[in-house]
Formats: structure tokens, C-alpha cells, sequence
């Protein structure tokens, strides 16, 4: 366990040098990657601040959260689910996004699987990619500093490229589009910690 006050420390390092301009470029990337308006899921939504972000720049856009647990604050509406299943109908959803949510989970399939299911036209997602150089112990340095000062899981569960495929294959999706040129962090932190560790795709029904 972390001291309450070392918690705070590691939030604030990681709001100063790192969240603020997170929430831009995702924002920017998601917005990029769903081709049209329409309905869109948060999936494992956290306060929901990437979603503000998106419908800032994506008007065309309402979108509602999913997730385990619901924060104090949330800036957009948030349903608890338990995990597994979602508590919503088939296709109830123009497009589901999961940011970086399923290197959390045990069993990133299933999540997909279950997004796909709500999804009517499509699910993009941002995560990580566990491809090059000491890539796993670099995405496990940035994940605690990130998250530990939240209390969030960490498993620690990074995919490389055939995972990936196989995981979209199985929730039966295709990949449409891939970024992996994000622009997270700049200079000299991106020399180590953006790389091709991180993407957004869009996957869209298989069939």
C-alpha cells in the first residue's frame, strides 16, 4: 500500500507533466478515428474528462460512460456495470470507445466481444502495444505512475500484435484503421515512452 500522502505526490507529478496534455490528444485522436456522428459509449469512462474533450471537437458526437465504479465527479452521465456484462441492448450505440481499459482487464476479449455487441457501427479503442525494446517493462513504469495513486487495478496485461489480432478476431471485429503516431508526450519523454507503445484503431463487424 502508498501512503495517502505519497498518493497525492504521484497524482500531482503525473497531473503536471502528463494528464493535461493526455486528455488533449486523445481527444484529438478519437475524434480522427470515428468517421461519423452519432451515439458513442465510453466504456471504462473514468471521470469522463476525454469525452468532454471529444464532443468539444466532435459536436456530431453525445456520448455517456460505462464503468466498474463511479468517481465522486463525473463530467458526463456514468452507468456502473459489473464487468462483465453490459446493461445494454444490442446496437444501442453508434460507436463504443475503450480507452486505455483492456490492458486492465483479465480478459480483453470478452470486453471487446461485449462492446461490439452495443455497437452498431463500430469500436475504437486506445491502448498499448507490447512490441519492441524492454516495451513491457517501460508500459508497466508508465501504467503505475498513471494509476497506482488511484487505487486502480493493475495486471499489468499488455498485448503484442498477434495477441491483438487474436482478440479482434475472437470478439469478431476487423481492424479499419491504425494510428500509432500519437503524440502523447513531448519532448525528451516521448523518446521512451511514445514509440509505436501506444495506438488507436478502429474496428468495425467482421461479417
Amino acid at each position: 500500500m502508498i501512503a495517502s500522502s505519497a498518493k497525492n505526490l504521484l497524482n500531482n507529478v503525473h497531473a503536471s507533466v502528463v494528464f493535461g496534455r493526455r486528455v488533449k490528444v486523445l481527444s484529438s485522436s478519437l475524434a480522427a478515428a470515428i468517421p461519423t456522428g452519432g451515439t458513442v459509449l465510453d466504456l471504462g469512462c473514468g471521470d469522463g474528462q476525454v469525452a468532454v474533450g471529444l464532443m468539444a471537437q466532435r459536436p456530431d458526437l453525445k456520448v455517456e460512460g460505462v464503468d466498474v465504479m463511479e468517481r465522486l465527479v463525473t463530467h458526463i452521465p456514468v452507468t456502473v456495470y459489473d464487468g462483465k456484462t453490459l446493461p445494454f441492448a444490442d446496437d444501442s450505440f453508434d460507436y463504443v470507445t475503450i480507452v486505455d481499459v483492456l490492458h486492465h482487464c483479465d480478459d480483453p476479449a470478452a470486453v471487446l466481444t461485449e462492446a461490439a455487441r452495443v455497437a452498431r457501427l463500430g469500436v475504437v479503442i486506445k491502448d498499448h502495444l507490447r512490441e519492441g525494446f524492454l516495451a513491457g517493462p517501460t508500459l508497466r513504469l508508465m501504467d503505475w505512475v498513471g494509476n497506482r495513486g488511484h487505487d486502480v487495478r493493475l495486471p499489468y496485461n499488455y498485448l503484442n500484435n498477434a495477441q491483438w489480432t487474436a482478440a479482434f478476431k475472437q470478439a469478431g471485429l476487423k481492424k479499419t484503421s491504425w494510428r500509432d503516431a500519437l503524440g502523447l508526450y513531448s519532448t525528451p519523454l516521448n523518446w521512451f515512452f511514445e514509440r509505436k507503445l501506444h495506438f488507436v484503431t478502429l474496428l468495425q463487424n467482421a461479417n
